[in-house]
Parts: structure tokens; C-alpha cells; sequence
């Protein structure tokens, strides 16, 4: 009997705290301005016999509209909306502003400031970046054959950022002879770059300027010829490459390639041997290679293998060969070798065979070693193989949980292998790797400033059951003293699409929610690689529930396992991971405390309908064509927008930027002005947009973290912490 009156009081305990909790939250908005509530004004949309109403259509701006100096009358209309928004944001958070600016020193005062990264050899030159302690962009340098050479400041971004809100780097490359440096800029934030050539011996500026480019290129043999990539000024998708000759005007540049299959993206870069120039073409489910010899800039690009549909492959070309990692006949990808003139598909020959446990990711070729990044067990691994003898080797990496790859590794010539490794609780760490003596020496770890003691974390990799019986791994980590028992908050984070793998690295932001009894957790969902390509095929297209159901049994996994209640479990995730926080917010709300979905891709079913939009066409593959009428009932079906419904929500944070072009503003201004209009709780509710910035955030090297300090603090609001 004592054990049965035991038991309901802790139950009655329990739903008086949760009350009093969501009590807490509630009372969180009195005394405040009511919300901005947004016009509607109803736009009919009507597809297979099938009949939407979106009352916020009309937020939608061009980006003439919004880079217009004078305003028309609807792109203030939507300034106006979106300002209001950030101020009732700013104003629900007032009281926050402390705790924001103390968590903003706390990051960024962890963080080294005059800071330089671990230089490495390319054609005789040892290449590095550095940080000066105020200033917010690197300064990229080199030194000639030896690290005690004087050093040549090849790029200081601080003086090309000054006068813009925003700057951005997006590549640099050095010509063949050394003397000349192509880099590309992007002063915008939506990801079109312009690209100007600097004289590396003089420091001159030269007068060739290219513009609507990718960022990337590559430089033939002759140090005079450049190779890159423009986008439709549309729809931003990369569709032609472009041949261009210094000291000529960019209109008379020439066009070598167009993709007119807007289901591909494509770049062009130079083979690591240095002999090959490569136009490379990716969809979701096919590849393309185009090559030319780099002595040759004003040949042909020849296909490398007719394309064929649903075949992935990537090249690596060594001495008279090429290496083709290929998921032909292979869902997790086996390796090929192919002579360098006979490079059609008949020829290749099996190195490496396919294997139903491990996914080959990827390959790194040296003069007598091969290094083949797999995963397999839902980890990454490195096989070194020696390809004189064929023995091998595995390095050891000993923790439960961690991510590591090969780093950069310029130079053919070499018996080290230069990689990086990091956990949940072991800053990010470069390593010398000798493949001859197996010794490994610490090159660089990250400092945290103010030290940092991995003894007093504990990480964590366990498994939940997902409904249909698959388990689903999640990496956890948290402060020594942490308790099982419910009472402290969890951040369960989560992406799920494109293959994209969520590694549980190490973060010294996280720092600031660890040391304040949070736990974090990464939920390894379907639609990524974690275990192998079949992962990522049940988590896309017609599966794409599977990602959410993951998420959410993720969830309820730590809710019986009693790392948390649903009044303390957080979710958070950004862009397609913003889809999944916009999915399980309609599909069980009643999980979650608090959700942060940074721009989110949530109007699903009207973006992918409309082909102007950027990304549109690349993502058939990933998410569906709703002009096909399965895919667009399964599309409905979940999409975040489309199924806002009357239910009470978690308290929300959005976050968006103005010029986005992976995610349009419009989608989570949309998203938020119909969750205020159905929602039928009081809880919190914000967005805030960037007004400067895109899909990325703010640039520069610290402004980004008043980003991330106003997420922490959203969640410690909601926890009742106030320092």
C-alpha cells in the first residue's frame, strides 16, 4: 500500500510541477504589447483537383524589391511586418539582454583571438590563416619552402570586408606559378560570388572581374587561363562553366559547358595531380565528370562516361589512372580504378568491393598510400592501405562517439596523413599521421580559453527504438552531476536530408548550456549517412516521414529512459532541419518545451512548385515533384505550413534571414503569421529575421554568436535560469 501512495504522489507531484511549469511559461507574456498579427489576404491554389488557401502569400518579395532604394508600397508593407516582429521579439526577451550579453563574452571569450591555424604544403609553399585579436575575418598568408621564411600576406579580409554589413569569402586559388591569386567575394549574402585576381609578387589588383560566378574555379597549366561556373540569375542554379583569358573583358569570356538539366548541380575544379582539369555535375541521383588536360586550356572537355541515370560516382586521378568510388551496383559504394584514355564505365576495374555494412565515403590518394574514409556501426573510420604491399591498417580512435576525416593533404609525395579528430568532448584536434611508423603527433587541438577539462563531461552514444523497429543512434553529452531523473533540460537536435551526417563534434558554445546542467543530444535520424546510404534512402522522398517519426521516438526515448520530462526537452534544428522541427511541432507538440527552428524550409508544397525559386529543381530527387500527384499528397501530408492546425504549440523561436537563398524569408514569415492566427495556447512565439544577412547568419568571426547567445537564452528563459 506505502508503494502505491508513493507512487501517485510523485504522480500528482509531477502534474503539479508540469502545471505550475506551463504556468510559468504563460505568465511569461503578460504585461506585453500584443503580437504583430499579420493581413491576410487569401490567394487560391489549386493543383490536381486540389485547393489551398494561403492568406500570406503576398510577403513574398523579389530581390529587386528588396534591394530597391525607394520602396513600393508591398515591400514596405513586408519590412514593416518583419521589423514588427523583431521588435516584439526583442521586447519578449527584454529581460534577457543581461544573460544575452553574458553568454555572448562567455563564447566568444573562450575563443582565441589571435588565433592561427596549422599551415600545410601546396608547390612549395606553406599556406595558413590567421586571426588578430578585435578583428572579425582571417588574414590569409604563406611562407616560401620553409616556416621560417618570411611571411607573404596574400589576402587580409578585414580590409576587403570594410563598408559592408556582410563579406564573405567564398574561395581562393593560387596559379600554377605562384604568382597570381583568383578569389571571390560575395558582399550580399545570397551566395553569388564575384571573382577578382590579385598579383600576388606586386600586389595589385587586377583590372578582370567576373560576376554572378559559384566562388569556385580552376587555373590551367599556362597560369593565363581560369575556369568557373555562373549561375541563372533566376532560379541561382549553377548551369555553365566558362573559359576566361587574363587581361580580357569577362563578356568575351568563353563558354565551354552548359548543363540544361536544372536537376544538376555543377563546379569545375583541377585534379590534386595537377594534370586534369574537372568539370563536376551532381544530382541527388546521378553524377557527371567532363576532363581536360590542364597543358591544354583551349581544348575539349570530354565526358568521362556516358551519364547514366541513378549512378553516383566521384574521380581522383593518380599517375596514368583514375580511382572511381561508384555506388554502380553498389548502394553503399565500392571503389574502381579506370586507365586515364579509357575512362568509359566498360573499363573500370574493382579495387575495393561493395560491402552491405559499410559506406565507402570517400578516398585520399598518396604516392604509396590510399586512405578510404568508411562508416560503418554509425561511426567514421580511416583504412590506411599501403598500395606497394596491400597490407592495412585501422586507426584507432578509441572514444563512443566521435567524427574524423582526412584533413588537407595537398602534396602526392608524403608518408604523413594530415587528419582531424574531435568528440563531444575533445576540441577539434589536427593530427601528422607517419603511414610508415604508425606515429601520430598532435599538430594543433583548439583552445578553449580559460581551459577546459574533458574529465568533466561525460559523452554518451545509445540507441532508441523507432516504431518500425530500426534503432536510431543518439550521441548525448553533459556535465558530471547530471541526473537521470527528468528534472534537467535536454536540447535534442536534428537534421535528417541530403545525406547530411550530424557528427557529434566538439563545441566550446555549447559550453554555456553544458555548464548550466543541460544536456545535449543529437538524434542520428533517417534521410542522413549514418548508417550507410540505405539510411539515407528510407529518410528521403516517399519516406520522408520516416525522418520525423525518428526524431520524435528519439525524443520519447529520452523521455522514458528519464534523461528528461516533456516540460525540460528542447528541439532544435536549421534550413531542412527546420522542416523537421515544423513537422514534429504539428505531429506531437505536446513532446517539447521550447523548439528553435533556425530558417526553415517549411512551405515544402508551394516552394517546390515553383521552379524560379533556387534549389527548386536540384531537390525533385530529394523531396518529390508535386506537379506528380503522389508525390504532392505525401508532400501535403506533412508539410509544416500546409498543416499548422488549431493545437496548442511549444514555445517557439524562428529565425530567418532577409536575403536567403537557400530558404526564402518568406517561408518562416509565413509560417509564424499562421501559427499566431491558429495556435490556441499562450505561449511563446517569436522570429527574428537578420535584416543583413542570409541563409547563414551574420559573417565575420564573432557577430554570429549574438546569434547564438539569443537561442540560449530563449531556452533558459524557458528554464526559469537568469545567469
Amino acid at each position: 500500500m506505502r508503494k502505491i501512495v508513493s507512487l501517485l504522489s510523485i504522480v500528482i507531484a509531477l502534474t503539479v510541477f508540469s502545471a505550475c511549469n506551463k504556468k510559468q511559461v504563460n505568465n511569461m507574456t503578460d504585461n506585453l504589447p500584443p503580437p504583430p498579427v499579420a493581413e491576410k489576404k487569401d490567394c487560391v491554389l489549386t493543383i490536381h483537383e486540389s485547393t489551398r488557401i494561403d492568406s500570406y502569400f503576398w510577403m513574398r518579395l523579389s530581390d529587386e524589391q528588396k534591394n530597391a532604394e525607394t520602396p513600393d508600397a508591398q515591400t514596405q508593407k513586408v519590412l514593416n511586418y518583419l521589423n514588427a516582429e523583431n521588435s516584439f521579439t526583442d521586447t519578449v526577451m527584454k529581460s534577457t539582454e543581461a544573460l544575452q550579453d553574458k553568454l555572448y563574452n562567455e563564447i566568444v571569450g573562450r575563443i582565441k583571438k589571435d588565433d592561427e591555424s596549422v599551415p600545410y604544403l601546396k608547390n612549395g609553399y606553406w599556406y595558413y590563416s590567421k586571426y588578430a585579436d578585435g578583428l572579425e575575418y582571417p588574414v590569409y598568408c604563406r611562407k616560401k619552402e620553409s616556416l621560417n621564411a618570411t611571411e607573404e600576406v596574400i589576402l587580409n579580409v578585414n580590409v576587403l570586408a570594410e563598408g559592408h554589413s556582410y563579406f564573405s569569402v567564398g574561395s581562393m586559388t593560387v596559379s600554377p606559378d605562384n604568382k597570381l591569386l583568383a578569389y571571390s567575394e560575395d558582399t550580399v549574402s545570397r551566395r553569388i560570388f564575384t571573382i577578382r585576381f590579385l598579383n600576388l609578387e606586386t600586389g595589385e589588383l587586377l583590372a578582370d572581374k567576373i560576376e554572378n560566378a559559384t566562388g569556385g574555379g580552376a587555373w590551367a597549366n599556362d597560369n593565363l587561363t581560369y575556369f568557373y561556373t555562373t549561375k541563372d540569375k533566376v532560379s541561382l542554379l549553377s548551369d555553365k562553366i566558362w573559359r576566361h583569358k587574363l587581361g580580357n573583358n569577362a563578356k568575351a569570356d568563353v563558354m565551354v559547358y552548359h548543363e540544361e538539366d536544372p536537376s544538376f548541380y555543377m563546379g569545375v575544379h583541377k585534379s590534386k595531380s595537377n594534370k586534369y582539369i574537372i568539370i563536376a555535375e551532381s544530382s541527388t541521383l546521378s553524377s557527371d565528370y567532363y576532363i581536360l588536360d590542364a597543358d591544354k586550356p583551349e581544348g575539349k572537355f570530354e565526358q568521362f562516361t556516358p551519364r547514366v541515370p541513378e549512378m553516383k560516382y566521384s574521380i581522383d586521378h593518380f599517375e596514368n589512372k583514375f580511382y572511381v568510388t561508384t555506388n554502380w551496383d553498389a548502394i553503399n559504394f565500392r571503389l574502381m580504378e579506370t586507365p586515364e584514355n579509357k575512362t568509359n564505365r566498360d573499363n573500370w576495374k574493382e579495387i575495393i568491393p561493395h560491402r552491405e555494412d559499410v559506406l565507402l565515403e570517400s578516398i585520399e590518394i598518396f604516392e604509396n598510400y590510399m586512405v578510404v574514409g568508411e562508416r560503418s556501426n554509425a561511426l567514421p573510420h580511416m583504412r590506411i592501405i599501403n598500395q606497394q604491399n596491400g597490407e592495412e591498417h585501422y586507426l584507432d580512435f578509441g572514444e563512443a562517439a566521435y567524427v574524423a576525416y582526412a584533413s588537407t593533404n595537398r602534396e602526392f609525395n608524403t608518408n604523413q596523413l594530415r587528419f582531424v579528430y574531435s568528440s563531444m568532448t575533445t576540441p577539434t584536434s589536427t593530427f601528422d599521421y607517419n603511414m610508415d611508423t604508425k606515429e601520430k603527433v598532435l599538430k594543433k587541438q583548439t583552445e578553449v580559453v580559460g581551459g577546459h577539462n574533458p574529465e568533466e563531461y561525460v559523452t554518451e552514444r545509445v540507441y532508441a527504438k523507432a516504431r518500425d523497429g530500426e534503432e536510431i543512434p543518439i550521441s548525448l553529452v553533459y556535465k558530471k552531476g547530471f541526473e537521470k531523473n527528468g528534472k534537467s533540460p535536454v536540447v535534442l537536435y536534428g537534421y535528417g536530408s541530403y545525406g547530411n551526417t550530424i557528427d557529434p563534434w566538439f563545441s566550446s558554445t555549447r559550453l554555456s548550456l553544458l555548464d548550466r546542467g543541460f544536456c545535449w543530444a543529437i538524434a542520428h535520424i533517417r534521410g542522413s549517412k549514418t548508417k550507410g546510404r540505405q539510411w539515407y534512402e528510407d529518410g528521403k522522398m516517399l519516406n520522408k516521414i520516416n525522418t520525423f517519426n525518428d526524431f520524435i521516438d528519439c525524443s520519447k526515448y529520452l523521455v522514458q529512459e528519464k534523461y528528461v520530462t516533456p516540460d525540460h526537452l528542447y528541439a532544435m534544428g536549421g534550413s531542412a532541419g527546420g522542416l523537421l522541427m515544423g513537422a514534429i511541432v504539428n505531429m506531437a507538440p505536446q513532446m517539447y518545451n521550447g523548439i528553435i527552428a533556425a530558417v526553415p524550409f517549411v512551405d515544402v508544397v508551394s516552394t517546390m512548385l515553383d521552379e524560379t525559386i533556387p534549389l527548386t529543381t536540384n531537390e525533385f530527387d530529394e523531396w518529390g515533384n508535386p506537379k506528380n500527384k503522389e508525390s504532392y499528397d505525401y508532400m501535403l501530408s506533412y508539410s509544416p505550413y500546409d498543416q499548422v492546425k488549431e493545437q496548442e504549440y511549444p514555445n517557439m523561436l524562428i529565425t530567418t534571414g532577409l536575403f536567403d537563398s537557400q530558404v526564402q524569408y518568406w517561408e518562416p514569415a509565413k509560417w509564424i503569421a499562421k501559427l499566431r492566427d491558429k495556435k490556441t495556447d499562450n505561449n511563446i512565439l517569436l522570429m527574428k529575421t537578420n535584416m543583413e544577412a542570409g541563409h547563414g547568419g551574420a559573417s565575420g568571426r564573432f557577430k554570429r554568436y549574438r546569434e547564438t547567445a539569443l537561442d540560449y537564452a530563449f531556452f533558459m528563459k524557458l528554464e526559469g535560469i537568469i545567469e
